[in-house]
């Protein structure tokens, strides 16, 4: 089926244009860009006045649902990976994403955190995102290494990569006291296998004087002594306030040819399991946090103090929770996730949770969701809130640096362990048909922390391999065209 996207603003990172232009589909690829083409056997779509790019590539998504990737459709994304925790068997997450169908293009990692639990705790992974939050708060994991298990669990990571795993996601913020070392080994592992890792750093040494080793230092030093690629995770908010300190060290390591890449998304909250090593009351304070920062997803509890802070902790640790670590009323606050997006080549990453109903279901194949479900807002909305505030309202980003931010740096950072993203993040000739319409005058988001699930507003059109997810700004719950994204060993 062939598709021609008539008379839109076409705006391309990989070349650099950005101009009125038509673009031509056929079939997953784009078979041509340019002024009046002629393609009288395809389906014409008016796109007059609208802004056509590629779609956007998430690195950082923890949604493994029909249901919340529909919100990130909504949102502007074609290919949601997760990449900082991963799944693990990743053979198991790929089959069980590919029976069940997804609208979006979908990835996984190598998950360091499930090798690590499976070595040192005897916990069995199951390839679910529920089975890894519950493991997020169990000590027995957390701990550092000998010599013998460091060499099993690497092995486990080394034979994921073998299998398919887009690199190795590494959650040392969740063990923030192992050995330096076993950071080393795993980067050593990943320049070894020309992958690259996506980290969720240790504690800093402003917040924890006592950490081993500075998180954003550690990811700095072991990038330039390994070579390896090394992504930043969620720099926003591991940083909080010492944003301009983590963002100085990542810039002067990159100046020395540290292949360190950042990500950030456009929130003062988080979102993880309540049992999380920096959940933990002292670790709070140290961060200037009380428990009252922390807001328990399924039931809105705000909690009240630390005796109730423990108690939940040690009843559920993998409960979904918010925590609040900016705030994004403040304009000092504001100011400072302004500057983690505005930091040179920091690409936009959701950090997206799943959806999760009072009834205790994560997952509904129902358009529009079902009411009640609860997740974190920038599930469904931080594309859409990144462009409203970087291009609509502050003028930072032109519309071709959006897309550049969006589509294109996060699909070259892919380049080497998966071949096929090669096709993502442009529009030349050939490319594939992965793309977004989006009106650049109703962009925005919706979802709000006390109403999350609300789609955003002005994505147009969104084709995944050249089908139509949304059309007119409506998503078609039929369509579930999406296509995994595997590494292919070297």
């Amino acid at each position: 089926m062939r598709t021609l996207l008539r008379g839109g603003r076409v705006v391309d990172p990989g070349s650099g244009f950005d101009g009125v232009a038509d673009v031509l589909i056929d079939g997953s690829k784009v078979e041509a860009v340019g002024a009046r083409l002629d393609a009288p056997d395809a389906t014409e779509v008016d796109v007059t006045g609208l802004v056509v790019g590629p779609g956007f590539v998430d690195l950082h998504s923890h949604v493994h649902s029909i249901a919340g990737q529909r919100l990130q459709a909504m949102d502007g994304v074609t290919t949601a990976l997760d990449l900082e925790a991963g799944l693990m068997p990743v053979e198991r997450a790929y089959a069980e994403a590919a029976a069940a169908g997804r609208p979006l293009h979908y990835g996984f990692s190598a998950s360091w955190g499930a090798a690590r639990a499976q070595v040192l705790a005897g916990i069995e992974p199951d390839a679910d995102i529920g089975g890894g939050l519950a493991v997020l708060g169990n000590p027995r994991w957390q701990r550092s290494s000998s010599k013998e298990e460091l060499a099993a669990w690497l092995s486990l990571l080394d034979a994921e990569i073998a299998k398919g795993a887009l690199g190795i996601g590494v959650l040392m913020g969740y063990a923030p006291a192992t050995d330096p070392g076993e950071f080393l080994a795993v980067a050593r592992l990943a320049a070894k296998a020309g992958v690259p890792t996506y980290t969720h750093v240790r504690e800093l040494v402003e917040v924890d004087p006592a950490i081993p080793v500075d998180g954003s230092v550690e990811i700095a030093v072991a990038a330039g002594e390994t070579g390896a690629a090394m992504h930043h995770c969620h720099v926003n908010s591991t940083s909080g306030h010492h944003v301009d300190r983590v963002l100085a060290t990542l810039e002067n390591a990159r100046r020395e040819g540290s292949r360190v890449t950042v990500e950030a998304y456009p929130y003062g909250a988080g979102s993880t399991a309540v049992g999380a090593a920096f959940i933990e009351p002292d670790r709070l304070r140290l961060k200037g946090l009380r428990p009252s920062s922390v807001v328990i997803l399924e039931t809105g509890e705000r909690v009240r103090d630390e005796a109730r802070l423990r108690q939940i902790r040690a009843q559920d640790p993998g409960a979904p929770c918010l925590l609040e670590f900016l705030d994004e009323t403040d304009p000092r606050d504001r100011a400072l996730l302004h500057q983690a997006l505005a930091f040179p080549d920091a690409i936009v990453a959701s950090d997206a949770m799943p959806v999760y109903w009072k009834d205790g279901r994560a997952e509904s194949t129902e358009w529009p969701l079902p009411p009640g479900g609860t997740t974190h807002p920038r599930t469904a909305g931080t594309f859409a809130k990144t462009l409203r505030l970087m291009v609509r309202e502050t003028g930072a980003w032109s519309w071709l640096e959006a897309f550049r931010r969006c589509s294109y740096l996060p699909s070259r950072l892919l380049d080497d362990v998966a071949p096929a993203a090669r096709g993502k993040g442009h529009l030349a000739k050939g490319a594939d048909a992965d793309l977004v319409v989006l009106d650049p005058e109703r962009i925005t988001d919706a979802a709000t922390y006390t109403d999350p699930t609300r789609p955003s507003p002005g994505v147009r059109h969104l084709f995944v391999a050249g089908v139509r997810v949304v059309g007119e700004g409506e998503l078609d719950p039929e369509a579930l065209p999406g296509k995994p994204l595997r590494g292919e060993p070297k």
